[in-house]
């Protein structure tokens, strides 16, 4: 196809064709997840699973690809499905209209994708996504807050055991060590300082309550400019176009199956 031809300039036809063979599961289409599977779509993935509960709520204008005026109310999923057909209507796309929990990860990682990509905003569907996808040999990469931060300079990415000044990470690691979850967990983090403390009962990355307040929770909101979660979420599908094409596993070099 003629809307991939700078693509297969750079990366050539054999890291194409492992692009348009993988599959990749995306779970969350917040701020972060949104743009990920943008970038996938647009590099010429074919194979996607979405995976989100949510519906676009108007506060969710300022940062996410998806969410329009003329989108409001409707489900994530299939509003990021109907974009991903536009931009490339060969993409074979599986929405899921699932929360992503404990009970549901059964169903979001079978069959096994090549890929994860975890955009998820709260702490404990966040921290069983990762528990799962490590102990089922599974790669994955995993976005940390992104929210309260104002400085695009101090984003990083590498090993989510090596991460710094991210109190989401470090909350992180802590439960997924009980877990004996150990290194092999890429992630996209900032070293910038915020003042938020995640040692409270209902841990949040700072995305919108709406799908954590239908299951009974309540939790923060947090504010986030569109710019810094739209670089976190291109970073991670950047990320994703360079383990899949052999290029790059950031993370991955030292888990042992």
């Amino acid at each position: 196809m003629a809307q991939f031809s700078r693509i297969k300039r750079l990366l050539g036809e054999e890291k194409f064709d492992r692009l348009q063979s993988a599959s990749v599961t995306i779970v969350g289409l917040g701020a972060v997840g949104g743009y990920a599977v943008e970038g996938l779509a647009r590099a010429g993935v074919i194979n996607l699973r979405l995976v989100d509960f949510d519906t676009i709520q108007p506060s969710n204008i300022n940062r996410q690809i998806i969410a329009l005026h003329s989108t409001v109310g409707q489900a994530k999923v299939m509003t990021a499905r109907d974009r991903i057909m536009a931009i490339n209507p060969k993409c074979l796309v599986e929405p899921l209209e699932i929360f992503a929990g404990e009970e549901t990860l059964d169903t979001i990682l079978t069959p096994k994708p090549d890929l994860v990509i975890d955009a998820i905003d709260s702490l404990n569907p966040k921290a069983q996504l990762l528990i799962a996808a490590y102990h089922q040999h599974i790669s994955i990469i995993s976005s940390m807050g992104a929210a309260l931060r104002t400085d695009p300079a101090q984003i990083k990415s590498g090993d989510l055991m090596d991460s710094k000044d991210c109190p989401l990470a470090r909350r992180l690691r802590k439960r997924l060590r009980k877990h004996d979850v150990a290194r092999g967990i890429s992630c996209v983090y900032s070293t910038e300082r915020v003042n938020f403390d995640y040692e409270m009962e209902n841990e949040t990355n700072g995305e919108e309550p709406s799908q954590l307040c239908d299951r009974g929770r309540r939790r923060n909101t947090l504010g986030s400019l569109p710019t810094l979660t739209g670089i976190f979420g291109l970073t991670i599908a950047n990320l994703a176009i360079q383990q899949l094409t052999g290029d790059r596993a950031i993370g991955t070099k030292d888990k042992t199956p």
